[in-house]
């Protein structure tokens, strides 16, 4: 077959080719329709031949250089003339639509000259056809008018910035022609068109920038420059390539904002700090959003907000450190101060809390805000004190407004938030635990489940290690409620037994309570008695458990038998014990009533004193003055005539407050001995450094260490041959198994 096929001479198939170039320009210009279907075998066959062909008639290189020719000759004559005539806009679309006729031309010749493309272009290791095509163009048209469509872009796009309605499509068109001039590569469009862009648009928005802080507040600056990047956002994503829009971004954003920084923040007519005071959250949050892009922008923003939240939270602690210096009475201050002080810093906190939300997206670093004046101590008391002493008034009475059950939950959960920002949470916990203690024992909560609540509320903000104890405490008294009710059954069952006096007795697990003042005291005969029924009856079902009574958190109803008229008399158990010695003695001395009770000095001047001294004189003192001492000599008052017949007898409270932060400073160097040795198990070796740093985070959630405290306990451990210094370095160490 291959020896029947007609031999196709260059010059004959060169102008077949040149005809068929003509028609398919034609075709392009709309003069004539498509090719028919004999038409096109013609020209690819024409072209296979030549290619094919024996030498010396093999034309396949003259037919590439013909290639070559064809589309030079086409830009230089044709495209590029008519686009040099035209101007503005409709250069703009001639040159887009000039790109498409190429691509249309160069897809119609690669599909006569496909056999060369497959074949002999790859042999010959030449540039593709599509590449020769795409260069022709570039050079002799792009690089001759890349200049006055760039410059004509960038002022349409500037038009458009100034307001005026523009072709976007047609300018996504020009753009996309930068993009695919440069085959697989966008340099054309970076070098060409982007970097001019660029620049331009800094130019653009550093006048624009200047004009505005002469003529706007800073709000209205703020206002603007969102605007225009809202915009910049918008135009890149409609006709930009999508590898300038982060960058255009970031030039607009520098222009418009991080240039001016300084006079946006700092202004003293309408800067960050007069927008605080003025509260205007709009403008905190358009604030807020232009800063957050920018690298540590926040930062600053943050700062005047902490600065101005420890401004406001400082001045009360002034107000509340007055009011608590007009008061002597500790009891008075602790109470002036959580309801001043704790009261406004959650009022403080509901304010500020909102704009962090609302304004500052709730990031973190702006709730440090908080944390300066939520651990400073006021006139003796530390925060963590007062926030127990809130929890506890709430609960109790709902505190000074005597708050429903909803309200009562609110100001709970709003206190248990601001705890998350005191140091001290474990002094908290214990000071909380000691109150809660005493509203369980002597029932003093209104509600069971505000208990419970609050519970939930500090598991979930400190986990559950820091409630447990707690939790313990509150079931200690659901079992001893149903244990009462048995020991109950139990005096029914023994007649002898029976009495007509009513035992309540609370028994607690060890572990979950706090450490209560307590002093063994010689009950009398008729408190004894009804003692050992208990012990008795406990031990029945509880042999290994041993029972430690405290009677100092012990209460008892005692008839006192005036001449006027007996009076139920509400007293603590030593009380109790002291005014039955009165029963076997009419005078006692001060020195009698110490040794048949074995009471300490401490808690005989208090009890003496409450019942001889204050509000209402059971006893009788020689000499009547409002002081004990141990000359002193009492006599039951048969004289005393009080209003009621019910009444209450107070006993000035012991010093708890050492005890307890005594306590807590023993519990955490504990806690830090536990975090060393649990750091250095699992890691064998570590550096002082690194020990202390992984200390400190690991303990940060319940109290913040003192870096001299953990240096101590690590020279503690090594005497206690737990870790050792390694042999090599001295600031790093062992684990010792």
């Amino acid at each position: 077959m291959l020896k029947d096929r007609k031999l196709v001479l260059l010059d004959d198939g060169r102008r077949n080719l040149l005809a068929g170039v003509a028609q398919l320009k034609r075709i392009l210009d709309g003069e004539e329709g498509s090719f028919s279907a004999e038409q096109y075998i013609h020209l690819y066959t024409a072209i296979y031949d030549m290619c094919t062909q024996a030498s010396p008639h093999l034309y396949s290189q003259q037919l590439y250089e013909l290639y070559k020719e064809v589309f030079d000759d086409h830009n230089r004559s044709t495209v590029l003339p008519s686009l040099m005539e035209k101007h503005g806009e409709f250069l703009l679309r001639e040159f887009v639509q000039s790109w498409e006729k190429h691509k249309l031309m160069a897809k119609w010749l690669n599909r006569f000259f496909n056999y060369m493309d497959r074949f002999y272009v790859p042999q010959k290791r030449l540039d593709p056809l599509e590449e020769v095509g795409r260069k022709s163009f570039v050079e002799l048209v792009f690089d001759k008018l890349k200049s006055r469509v760039t410059s004509m872009v960038i002022g349409v796009i500037d038009d458009e910035r100034e307001g005026q309605l523009i072709d976007r499509a047609l300018l996504k068109n020009v753009l996309q022609v930068y993009v695919e001039v440069g085959g697989t590569s966008i340099d054309f469009y970076n070098v060409d068109f982007e970097q001019p862009f660029l620049k331009g648009t800094a130019d653009y928005y550093s006048k624009k920038a200047q004009t505005w802080n002469f003529d706007k507040t800073c709000p209205e600056y703020m206002i603007k420059a969102e605007e225009c990047i809202q915009k910049e956002k918008e135009r890149a994503a409609s006709y930009l390539h999508s590898t300038t829009e982060p960058k255009l971004f970031e030039d607009a954003l520098f222009e418009l904002i991080i240039r001016h920084e300084e006079e946006i923040m700092n202004n003293e007519n309408y800067g960050c700090r007069v927008l605080l005071c003025e509260e205007k959250t709009d403008d905190l949050a358009r604030m807020f959003r232009l800063f957050s892009v920018v690298k540590d922008g926040v930062l600053p923003i943050s700062r005047i907000f902490q600065e101005h939240v420890n401004k406001e939270g400082m001045s009360l602690l002034k107000h509340a450190t007055d009011a608590a210096s007009r008061e002597k009475d500790e009891k008075e201050i602790v109470g002036l101060l959580e309801q001043g002080f704790v009261k406004n810093a959650i009022e403080l906190h509901d304010k500020y809390i909102a704009c962090i939300t609302n304004c500052f997206q709730d990031k973190t670093v702006f709730h440090k805000a908080f944390e300066v004046f939520c651990n400073k101590d006021i006139a003796g008391c530390s925060s963590a004190e007062l926030f127990a002493a809130y929890c506890d008034t709430i609960i109790r009475k709902g505190g000074s407004e005597k708050l429903s059950d909803e309200a009562v939950e609110e100001a709970l959960d709003k206190v248990v938030k601001l705890l998350s920002y005191i140091n001290d949470k474990d002094l908290f916990g214990e000071f909380y635990r000691k109150k809660l203690g005493k509203r369980l024992l002597f029932e003093r909560n209104r509600n069971d489940e505000h208990e419970k609540m609050v519970l939930s509320k500090l598991k979930r903000f400190f986990g559950a290690v820091f409630t447990s104890k707690m939790e313990g405490m509150i079931n200690d008294i659901a079992l001893s409620k149903e244990h009462q009710s048995d020991f109950e059954e139990y005096i029914s069952n023994n007649s002898e037994l029976k009495s007509p006096v009513y035992l309540n007795v609370t028994v607690m697990t060890s572990g979950h309570w706090p450490n209560f003042k307590n002093y063994d005291i010689n009950l009398p005969s008729d408190m004894v008695k009804y003692v050992e029924i208990f012990k008795v009856y406990y031990h029945s079902y509880k042999k290994q458990r041993k029972l430690t009574w405290i009677y100092s958190l012990g209460s008892c109803i005692v008839i006192g038998r005036f001449d006027a008229k007996p009076v139920e008399l509400f007293l603590n158990t030593y009380q109790s014990a002291l005014l039955l010695l009165f029963n076997e003695a009419d005078r006692l001395s001060y020195s009698e009533i110490v040794t048949q009770l074995k009471l300490s000095d401490d808690d005989a001047v208090r009890v003496l004193h409450s019942l001889s001294c204050a509000k209402y004189k059971i006893l009788n003192k020689e000499p009547s003055n409002i002081s004990i001492s141990p000359n002193d000599v009492f006599e039951f008052n048969s004289g005393f005539t009080p209003r009621s017949r019910r009444i209450k007898v107070p006993v000035p409270p012991a010093e708890e407050k050492k005890r307890v932060v005594e306590a807590v400073h023993k519990d955490r160097k504990c806690a830090i001995d536990a975090s060393i040795v649990r750091i250095m198990k699992s890691r064998k070796v570590m550096s002082h450094q690194h020990l202390v740093s992984e200390c400190l985070e690991q303990l940060n959630r319940t109290f913040k260490p003192d870096i001299t405290a953990i240096k101590r306990s690590i020279e503690s451990l090594i005497q206690k041959e737990y870790l050792r210094r390694d042999s090599e370095t001295a600031n790093t160490y062992r684990y010792v198994a």
